[in-house]
């Protein structure tokens, strides 16, 4: 359209680009753009005038106090970045915590005259700054005039003032502009723009008045200033480690947070909000629906990017996708709570990584996980839509909730794997875990969702021939079954299932289901006798490769014989509980006498299982059936993750900062086949940028040696970790914990 508001004729009218339509500008319904972008500069005069000019043309104001120079003191070892605790952030411009004081200092050319001279230092930030939208901070030394932020001179020393400024606790996250105007009759005069004077403001976790505030400094070095995470996987009974470098700390990880918002198009005046910011990020960590930082990917063809099993930390991923400004391939649930929590501690919001053990995707909104059985009791995998990941992570951040009533602060879920939509976007919260167990499910947001992820019942439904359907029993206890996290300040594990959920079968558990139903969520009324025999299923600890045995007990709780029709099922299974290839199918008819209890033997060769095992290695095994005598139907389930082979990694050295130490890493392939195609990356928090090797091939049998050199930047206990990982292998990982000394 033309700026007459003419319409193009239709021959020459744009056609929309193809799946989208076309962007629609502000003009008409705002007098400018809105303002979202943190790295676009505002043209701020040097020389701003009060007088019309004269014959002579503007005044000069030369003849009044000037500027000679501004020190930041923006050095790690100054009091300002060990004060507010951002020294250990590799960037060498200035970067402070809000609500805290920092200090400048300022050389006039003459000795300053409090009384005679007025100055100000102007804090900008966007491209359009206004004092009204919180983007134009003017701070004034004198207490009879302040603005939001606090300013007052600590000390003057001839023509040097130092003056100290706390910005408001409020007040918005990002990196501003820093000028210093001097106030004459005439005008004002200003330094002239200089990148080395950006500041960058944080949230700030040590005040009070910040809504990030968090009153317990362990909690705070864990979740704030550790870089070393331990995310865990596995099976809720056989618990594996993922070790993963944070990086929040490392060179353009923070440019790269921010360029996160930028990309989001959130409104610059937002990015004060820790809600508004988590929620906006929890979309952005996805590239579903606005081209964000990560692309989701289950199939295990990860040809045109990196298996997300061989991620070993959150840099690469950051500075990819901010240098490319495009996806990074590729994720899955770990990846993206891994990638969320650098962002989020590098911003300074307390966050940690959850892993929920067998977490509910229920695809129809209620807290059931329908598992349709036929007649005679075997599963219909056709009919049975719901999932029940093996596991599945998320994020926790720390922060007040003003919008909720008092008391649902604190620990907050975000969630940014792609799995539901809310308000249109691929996101999830941030929903206060207090709610959640309490089943105060209508505050926002996505509480239902989480609320089903860890509450919901898996029902079994016997379907007639006639389609009609009828649960047969229900299991309240296997979804949510275990909530863990790193614990603060050591490299274990904790349990947190209590903060989201009451004891199974407890009186506040019922309480807390009867309040969520008033809310709208369903759960299973019907209450399906239980039968009188129990299947139990061996817990097994097997190696990927190794044949194994599988016992199956039947346990007759009656005092009378009972015959049982089962089916045995096994089948490889993705760690969403999405079935692969079925490798076991084995129809028993199982007579055990008056409460005694027989086993059916089973023996597993892994020939029927490794040429379809994908990722993560794991087994699951669902045994039904139906009890001839009584009708009655029995059910166990049960997933077996496989252990892969470990890589050894050792590191030799001095141990010191700056001084060079190595670190090897060895892996004997040990299977008979080869592997191809073989990527391996190894990092260190604070001592080892990522370094990769790729090898084509590694025949069955042989092994490999890997070395790299380096010098440790700065003291301190961390962690060397590697990956391995190739289509024929996923999963492999290493790692060795060392000591540096300064």
């Amino acid at each position: 359209m033309s700026d007459q508001g003419d319409a193009p004729t239709p021959s020459t009218a744009p056609a929309p680009p193809a799946g989208r339509p076309p962007k629609v500008g502000h003009r008409g319904r705002a007098s400018g753009p809105t303002d979202y972008d943190n790295f676009e500069t505002a043209d701020i005069p040097e020389l701003e005038y009060f007088v019309a000019p004269g014959p002579r043309g503007y005044p000069p104001l030369t003849d009044f106090l000037d500027i000679w120079d501004v020190d930041m003191m923006r050095r790690r070892d100054e009091t300002n970045k060990t004060d507010h605790r951002t020294n250990l952030y590799h960037c060498d411009n200035l970067i402070v915590r809000r609500g805290q004081e920092f200090q400048i200092k300022i050389t006039f050319s003459r000795a300053y005259k409090p009384n005679e001279d007025k100055f100000a230092v102007e804090f900008v930030i966007g491209a359009d700054p206004q004092y009204s939208k919180g983007t134009y901070l003017p701070v004034f030394p004198t207490k009879t005039r302040q603005s939001s932020w606090g300013g007052r001179v600590i000390q003057t020393n001839d023509n040097v003032v130092t003056m100290g400024i706390t910005p408001a606790a409020n007040c918005i996250v990002g990196k501003y502009h820093m000028y210093v105007a001097v106030q004459t009759p005439f005008g004002i005069r200003r330094t002239k723009r200089d990148n080395s004077r950006d500041l960058y403001v944080l949230f700030n976790p040590w005040a009070a008045d910040d809504a990030v505030f968090l009153d317990d400094e362990a909690e705070r070095q864990e979740c704030v200033m550790n870089e070393l995470g331990v995310i865990y996987h596995g099976a809720y009974d056989d618990v594996s480690e993922r070790n993963w470098n944070y990086g929040q700390f490392n060179y353009g990880v923070l440019d790269a947070c921010l360029y996160i918002m930028d990309r989001s198009e959130m409104p610059i005046t937002n990015r004060g909000d820790p809600i508004k910011v988590t929620r906006k990020a929890s979309a952005m960590l996805n590239s579903r629906d606005d081209d964000g930082v990560l692309v989701g990917n289950w199939s295990g063809d990860y040809t045109y990017g990196v298996a997300p099993t061989s991620w070993t930390g959150s840099t690469d991923i950051l500075l990819s996708y901010s240098g490319s400004k495009m996806p990074v391939c590729y994720a899955q649930c770990w990846v993206y709570a891994a990638v969320f929590n650098s962002f989020l501690r590098c911003l300074g919001i307390p966050s940690r990584v959850v892993t929920n053990y067998y977490s509910a995707h229920d695809n129809d909104g209620n807290l059931k996980l329908d598992i349709i059985l036929d007649d005679n009791g075997r599963i219909d995998r056709s009919r049975t839509k719901d999932s029940i990941w093996n596991y599945h992570c998320w994020n926790e951040c720390y922060m007040s909730r003003p919008d909720l009533p008092p008391g649902f602060g604190g620990w907050q879920v975000v969630d940014a794997t792609p799995q539901e939509t809310s308000d249109g976007m691929y996101r999830c919260g941030p929903a206060s875990v207090l709610a959640i167990k309490h089943g105060h499910i209508c505050f926002p947001f996505d509480a239902p969702f989480v609320f089903a992820e860890v509450n919901s019942d898996v029902v079994f439904y016997s379907r007639k021939n006639d389609g009609t359907m009828e649960p047969v029993r229900v299991n309240k206890s296997h979804v949510g079954r275990m909530v863990l996290t790193k614990a603060v300040g050591s490299n274990g594990r904790r349990d947190i299932t209590d903060q989201y959920k009451f004891p199974e079968g407890s009186p506040e558990e019922r309480t807390v289901l009867e309040k969520a139903e008033e809310f709208g969520c369903k759960q299973e009324k019907s209450s399906p006798p239980e039968a009188d025999v129990n299947v139990v299923l061996p817990t097994l600890e097997i190696s990927v490769g190794n044949d194994f045995e599988f016992n199956v007990e039947f346990v007759n709780q009656s005092l009378q014989k009972r015959t049982v029709q089962a089916y045995v099922s096994g089948s490889v299974v993705y760690y969403t509980g999405v079935s692969s290839n079925e490798f076991l199918f084995k129809t028993p008819t199982v007579t055990i006498p008056a409460q005694k209890s027989v086993k059916e033997l089973m023996t597993i060769e892994s020939r029927n299982y490794l040429a379809h095992l994908v990722e993560q290695a794991n087994l699951n095994f669902i045994v039904t059936g139906k009890i001839k005598e009584t009708g009655r139907i029995v059910t166990a389930m049960k997933v077996v993750t496989l252990h892969t082979p470990k890589l050894t990694v050792e590191v030799t050295g001095g141990g010191r900062v700056n001084e060079e130490m190595m670190a090897s890493v060895q892996f004997t392939n040990p299977f008979s086949f080869n592997l191809e195609n073989v990527h391996l990356r190894m990092e260190g928090p604070g001592v080892m940028e990522l370094k990769s090797r790729y090898y084509s091939l590694l025949p069955g049998g042989s092994s490999l040696t890997w070395t790299e050199m380096f010098a440790p930047q700065r003291a301190g206990k961390t962690r060397v970790m590697a990956t391995l990982d190739c289509s024929g292998l996923r999963q492999v990982s290493g790692q060795a914990s060392i000591t540096i000394e300064t």
